[in-house]
């Protein structure tokens, strides 16, 4: 208990210094944190994706289509319950920095496939009775103050032309990760369209959602259904839904890393600014620890002393920096909602970052440590300052 209280009155002696240092471990902590989370958003969409779910592209490539005729044939593979359908759209609102997610689906069965999709039963409904119908979520249509009944036009631009959509529903998600910032509309009336347009380009779709009734069947049924459009003019790639979000982050994988090597590196400057103010804590005190060696002060009590007051400090930074974590969270998640539909801090993140700040202490007491408890008196006792 006497060690204790004098690690801590240590601490506080110098309080400008303390605080600063107390200040730079927590602003490091908040920046980890952040960064992690930022890491984990990246990756929710695979993490939350359904394991009954899988999606069936082109072999060759996402861009190239596969023929709607695939759908009846999909749809008697044993294991499957249900079958939709759909195309990027990459339509743009007003000019490119308007720019969100948009959807040409099968509306009944993409809406059945994804109950995290929460909207009303009349909404629903009157969406798809109306070929011209769509649908957006609740955080774009506040973005840009839809209300049901309002015209919404995007400007083709894998599909070139105007487009008018009739917003039929404001949907919202049964979960805090779940995408509120997409338009979905009527595959049909982008076929009938294309069909007057481009009839090359008609009766083709950018990929298949397959439900299946047990997730053990997933693995099968994707076998099963490569296996029978294998050497056909479109050959499929079948996989689950993890898996294909998986695959486009793995195009992005160079900025994931990046940002990994970034948060790693604030702490690791931090460790050297901390370990900087202990060394100098301990070199002042080199004549204090020789002179508690002659009060009987064992080499394990100084270095009880000084380890414990790099700890202390540390901790105290790393844990202002996790509670300030939260309200950063919160603000990046009012403010950027339009980029990240959820910016939660998760208790991994948190154990993270507590970590680290023991590793702070840790290293940071390392050196000073070894330098006070192996001191000779008569050494300590000659230095002044």
């Amino acid at each position: 208990m006497f060690i204790l209280k004098l690690l801590i009155r240590n601490a506080f002696r110098h309080k400008l210094r303390t605080a600063l240092t107390v200040v730079g471990v927590a602003i490091a902590i908040i920046a980890f944190g952040l960064l992690r989370t930022l890491v984990g958003v990246w990756y929710m969409g695979a993490e939350r994706s359904s394991a009954t779910r899988l999606v069936a592209r082109n072999a060759i490539s996402l861009i190239f289509p596969l023929p709607i005729s695939y759908k009846e044939r999909i749809s008697q593979v044993q294991g499957v319950k249900e079958v939709s359908y759909g195309n990027w759209f990459g339509g743009i609102y007003i000019d490119e920095k308007h720019f969100f997610a948009n959807y040409a689906v099968e509306p009944k069965t993409y809406l059945d496939l994804y109950p995290e999709i929460v909207l009303p039963p009349a909404e629903k409904t009157a969406f798809i009775r109306d070929r011209k119908g769509c649908i957006v979520g609740q955080k774009l249509a506040d973005r840009y103050g839809w209300k049901i009944g309002d015209i919404i036009t995007l400007r083709g631009t894998i599909f070139p032309g105007q487009w008018e959509f009739v917003l039929r529903g404001i949907y919202r998600g049964a979960e805090k990760s779940t995408e509120e910032r997409a338009l979905l509309f009527h595959w049909d009336y982008l076929n009938e369209t294309l069909r007057k347009t481009a009839p090359q380009r008609a009766d083709q779709v950018g990929f298949y959602m397959i439900g299946v009734a047990n997730p053990d069947l997933a693995a099968q049924v994707a076998v099963e259904v490569d296996a029978m459009f294998k050497n056909s003019l479109a050959e499929t790639m079948t996989e689950t839904e993890r898996a294909f979000h998986m695959g486009f982050i793995a195009m992005t994988s160079a900025i994931v890393v990046a940002i990994q090597i970034v948060s790693y590196v604030v702490i690791a400057i931090i460790m050297i600014v901390a370990a900087n103010t202990m060394a100098m804590t301990a070199r002042e005190r080199i004549a204090e620890y020789a002179t508690l060696k002659t009060l009987g002060f064992g080499a394990f009590h100084i270095a009880a002393i000084v380890f414990g007051e790099s700890l202390f400090i540390a901790m105290t930074g790393g844990l202002l920096g996790v509670l300030l974590t939260f309200p950063g969270a919160d603000w990046i998640e009012t403010e950027l909602s339009q980029y990240f539909p959820s910016f939660s801090v998760s208790p991994s993140t948190v154990y993270l970052d507590l970590l680290a700040s023991l590793m702070i202490g840790a290293v940071a007491g390392v050196f000073p440590t070894w330098r006070g408890a192996t001191i000779r008196i008569a050494e300590g006792l000659r230095r002044i300052g």
